[in-house]
C-alpha cells in the first residue's frame, strides 16, 4: 500500500494540483477570496449528484481554512477510497462549466487529453492508499 511518507505518493499529488490549477480562470469569492480547483471540484459535484461524500468529509474538517487546503484532503480522500477518476470524470460532463472555470489550453477542454488523464486515474483505484485523512 501506498503511505503519506511514499515519495511517489508526493509527486502524484502535485502533478495532479498542477493539473487541476494549470489555466484555472481567476475567480474570486463574494468575500473577495481568490477561488481554486476545490471550487470548481465542489460546483460541478453539486451539479452531478446530490451530494459527494468526500466534499462533506472536507467541509466537516474545521482546520482546513483555505481553498488549496480542502482540495489536498478531497484527494487524499478520492484516492483512499478508489473515487478519483470517477469523481474527476462526473466534474468533466459539463463543457460549459469546464469553459466558465477554464481557458483554451487547460488538458481538461481537450477530449483526447482528458480522456488520457482519466485513464491514467482509473489504473489508480488498482492500488492501495493508507493515507492519514
Amino acid at each position: 500500500p501506498v503511505t503519506d511518507g511514499s515519495r511517489e505518493l508526493h509527486s502524484l499529488c502535485a502533478q495532479l494540483e498542477f493539473l487541476l490549477q494549470f489555466d484555472l480562470k481567476e475567480k474570486r469569492s463574494f468575500f473577495g477570496q481568490r477561488k481554486d480547483y476545490w471550487d470548481f471540484l465542489c460546483q460541478s459535484l453539486a451539479r452531478c449528484r446530490q451530494e459527494h461524500e468526500g466534499i462533506h468529509f472536507v467541509t466537516s474538517l474545521d482546520k482546513l481554512k483555505t481553498p488549496v487546503g480542502r482540495g489536498r484532503a478531497f484527494l487524499r480522500y478520492c484516492l483512499v477510497h478508489r473515487q478519483l477518476a470517477e469523481s474527476l470524470q462526473l466534474c468533466f460532463l459539463d463543457p460549459e462549466s469546464l469553459c466558465e472555470w477554464y481557458y483554451a489550453r487547460s488538458p481538461f477542454l481537450s477530449p483526447q487529453r482528458r480522456a488520457e488523464i482519466l485513464g491514467s486515474l482509473y489504473e489508480l483505484d488498482c492500488v492501495t492508499f493508507h493515507l492519514a485523512l
